[in-house]
């Protein structure tokens, strides 16, 4: 291990207890979310019959702008409706970057309406499972802002992590394109000697914020036969690759859809085929919508949404035998298709990804109703789970 220059023992310390006070305010914010939401939403408010998952860009929100569709629609599920009952609901979303307690402030904020840390899952939201496995090995982490993923993965319970940044500080040849990094993005304050300390796995928690660095650094860790930055390259991967989010696209206040981390996967299996002159495609496990995974662990979220109001709501199979989910979004390969493989009912919007004319659907992925926007979906939502419940 090498001391970073200047860097004093005082200095070190400080930053490990910032370390810890951040994990530590993190976790406290959400056990509070939760705690409040527990006692505001009692059991006599709710209509266990029906839920709903959201995506967030260009459903609720577009970049940094609220829609007022979407705080109408959700002040509709919150019991401004004609059952005069909360309906549960839960923000599903590809985003990332921030811990679910961050986003649900941030949320919550942005659209005038209290949504618990409970009620978010982001695209690396289930990858805390890989804290199993992973736990004290020492894993790559790709993606966000500076050190954010970092602090992230450690609130997740993986305790060894380092990111591309601390390999250029390591190795600044490792990408000589970029300025030195900043202390504060660093994950740790001391510097590994990353030639011998081996990597166990790499795991893109968000969207690249340096392209080429996050692909050279990568790259060379998959490649190397001992599985360290600068190992002697092999055509086979050394370790697996684990990713959080399979979006192309991603909608936000540009007119145009933008690329999202979907688009740093196609580079990395790209880079991955050439460098390696085919010899054996990349393998890597998917995290983020439209995968099984992120439907299962937004189902569980529901049931304890529920359940933490109203023990007497039955066993969790009794509530998912009657109840029906419903899927918002705006990105039929995304929000669509995993809605529609998960069983849900799925309802495509036309404020974000989908720019379809009126009156058509995606025809690739075709959801069960297009709708012009948020609030006009919860409408529909609700005047359908009326019709059901009279008829029955």
């Amino acid at each position: 291990m090498f001391r970073i220059a200047n860097a004093s023992v005082a200095g070190v310390v400080a930053r490990q207890s910032a370390v810890f006070c951040r994990s530590a305010q993190a976790r406290l914010l959400q056990t509070q979310q939760q705690q409040q939401h527990k006692q505001k939403m009692g059991a006599s408010e709710w209509y266990t019959d029906a839920a709903v998952a959201f995506d967030i860009d260009g459903v609720l929100v577009r970049g940094k702008r609220a829609l007022a569709e979407g705080k109408r629609a959700l002040a509709m599920l919150n019991g401004d409706n004609p059952l005069g009952k909360r309906i549960p609901f839960v923000l599903l979303t590809n985003g990332g970057g921030v811990s679910e307690a961050e986003k649900a402030a941030a949320i919550s904020e942005s659209l005038g309406v209290e949504i618990g840390a409970n009620q978010v899952v982001l695209a690396h939201s289930p990858m805390r499972s890989l804290a199993a496995k992973y736990a004290d090995k020492h894993v790559l982490i790709v993606g966000g802002k500076g050190r954010r993923c970092a602090d992230i993965a450690r609130m997740y319970g993986l305790n060894n992590v380092s990111t591309p940044n601390d390999v250029v500080a390591w190795n600044p040849s490792a990408w000589p394109f970029m300025d030195p990094p900043q202390q504060a993005d660093l994950s740790a304050d001391t510097v590994r000697d990353f030639s011998r300390d081996r990597f166990h796995a790499v795991m893109v928690f968000h969207d690249s914020f340096d392209f080429g660095r996050d692909l050279q650094v990568a790259t060379d860790v998959l490649r190397a036969r001992n599985a360290t930055v600068d190992g002697e390259f092999a055509d086979k991967q050394s370790v697996p690759l684990y990713m959080s989010n399979s979006d192309l696209v991603f909608s936000n206040e540009y007119p145009r859809a933008r690329y999202g981390q979907g688009a740093y996967h196609v580079c990395l299996r790209a880079m991955w085929h050439a460098l390696t002159n085919g010899a054996a495609p990349l393998e890597y496990t998917l995290f983020g919508k439209p995968e099984k995974i992120q439907y299962d662990y937004a189902e569980r979220l529901l049931d304890d949404l529920v359940l933490s109001a109203d023990a007497s709501s039955g066993a969790v199979s009794q509530l998912r035998a009657r109840r029906r989910v419903y899927a918002v979004g705006d990105n039929p390969p995304a929000d669509i298709a995993g809605a529609n493989r998960a069983g849900w009912t799925s309802i495509l919007v036309r404020t974000g990804v989908f720019t379809g004319a009126p009156g058509t659907n995606d025809t690739i992925n075709p959801a069960h109703k297009v709708a012009h926007h948020v609030e006009a979906a919860v409408e529909w939502i609700i005047r359908s789970e009326q019709q059901r419940a009279e008829s029955e």
